[in-house]
């Protein structure tokens, strides 16, 4: 049986992603699915943990802030077990395929990411000195870096909620580690908002789980070859 010209663009458009998340083509072939959902869930109410652990924080340790909010049981609450859960959507996100493919995407720096490096360093924004795959190498630092930051301020945040656990290990000391950390995770999540603010095609992936085939090809067109 022959077919016609174009008969098999419809097959085409209608083709959908594999459960890997490499980029397959929605029903519009102008589009490419970037997150599945399970990964989108995971990203919003890690945020909005992560949200309330920080403005639960900011009413204990801001004078000003404590006093117009009160409610310093309350806040204390909120923030010891929004801490605590905040590795919760991750370990359930584990459950998707399309998640563990990207934990995998993430864990996995490429000679091409070196390359990327280099030229962040020297300002240089053209796509083809900057060549990523699904995510670009300041992306896997970034993911890198938070997930050890989460993890250190649980362990220590357990440390200061039960005193005595580790006698070798000081309240204060803990408190500091504790702190210091709160401040560079601030700075850090202040950095990750201002860079999605100034990329809406992004936001949009991660809002809908599609991203226009043209943003891939420019901003991650390894990505787009099945890296």
């Amino acid at each position: 049986m022959t077919s016609t010209a174009g008969s098999t663009a419809p097959t085409a458009a209608a083709k959908r992603p594999d459960r890997a998340g490499r980029p397959g083509r929605p029903q519009r072939p102008d589009r490419v699915r970037r997150f599945s959902r399970a990964e989108r869930m995971v990203h919003r109410i890690t945020g909005l943990l992560m949200l309330a652990c920080l403005v639960s924080a900011a009413c204990l340790y801001i004078g000003p802030l404590a006093l117009l909010v009160g409610r310093r049981h309350l806040m204390v609450t909120v923030h010891e077990w929004s801490g605590i859960t905040l590795p919760l959507p991750f370990l359930l996100g584990c459950l998707s395929a399309e998640f563990r493919a990207d934990l995998r995407r993430l864990n996995r720096f490429a000679p091409y990411d070196r390359q990327w490096l280099a030229a962040a360093r020297r300002r240089l924004t053209s796509p083809a000195a900057r060549p990523a795959g699904k995510f670009n190498a300041g992306q896997k630092l970034y993911a890198g870096w938070l997930a050890g930051a989460v993890l250190v301020m649980a362990a220590t945040g357990l440390l200061m909620w039960f005193t005595g656990v580790l006698p070798s290990l000081s309240r204060t000391s803990a408190i500091f580690v504790h702190d210091l950390l709160a401040w560079a995770i601030v700075i850090v999540l202040v950095g990750h908002v201002r860079r999605a603010l100034e990329d809406p095609e992004a936001r949009l992936g991660m809002r809908t789980g599609y991203v226009s085939r043209s943003w891939a090809a420019r901003m991650h067109s390894r990505w787009l070859d099945g890296e």
